[in-house]
């Protein structure tokens, strides 16, 4: 072989050997899936966000408290109703004893003892209870209700826009200036 047919076959086969390397390394860049998940992450530009509220009734206990009077009576017995009793009893005993001679002595100092002793009773009956008022400070407490609408955000409307098209999301928060996004590539049937 001389030596340009050599070089020629030596650079040939250097050309084709780089050819298939380069070949290779390019069918890398690419990607093949053989399941159904061919999704490749993007960022698109967020062009608007609004917030999403909603109105939502808050209820909560409110304790309220104040100080009052309570008022209340005792009724007690009057301590002088046996002594009343027991007095009537001895003045009717002695003017009984006053009446009749003999064993009718006696008996008409019992008579008159009981018929004092009752006179006496009944006398105090209507007065034998005494009221006394009372009060005292009272602290009372009750739990009320209130009720107000508070706002509550559940989610954010988002506006992006992705290689000249336009798009629309509600997200749970706010991306900011760009939105992630998935791109789903796959051959058309």
């Amino acid at each position: 072989m001389n030596g340009k047919s050599w070089l020629s076959t030596v650079s040939g086969l250097a050309i084709t050997s780089l050819v298939l390397v380069a070949g290779s390394a390019n069918a890398s860049d690419y990607a093949y899936s053989k399941g159904r998940n061919n999704a490749v992450y993007d960022y698109a530009k967020v062009l608007s966000v609004t917030p999403a509220i909603r109105y939502v009734t808050v209820t909560s206990p409110v304790k309220e408290c104040w100080d009052d009077v309570d008022r209340y009576s005792v009724r007690d017995r009057d301590p002088g109703r046996a002594g009343k009793t027991l007095f009537g009893a001895i003045v009717g005993g002695v003017i009984g004893h006053q009446f009749g001679s003999g064993s009718g002595n006696n008996a008409a100092t019992i008579a008159g003892s009981l018929i004092g002793a009752s006179v006496a009773n009944d006398s105090s009956r209507g007065r034998g209870y005494s009221t006394t008022e009372y009060s005292r400070p009272v602290r009372r407490c009750e739990t009320n209700y209130q009720s107000h609408q508070e706002e509550r955000i559940d989610g954010y409307d988002v506006i992006y826009s992705y290689h000249g098209r336009k798009y629309a999301t509600r997200t749970p928060f706010d991306p900011g200036n760009k939105l992630k996004i998935r791109v789903d590539v796959r051959p058309a049937s």
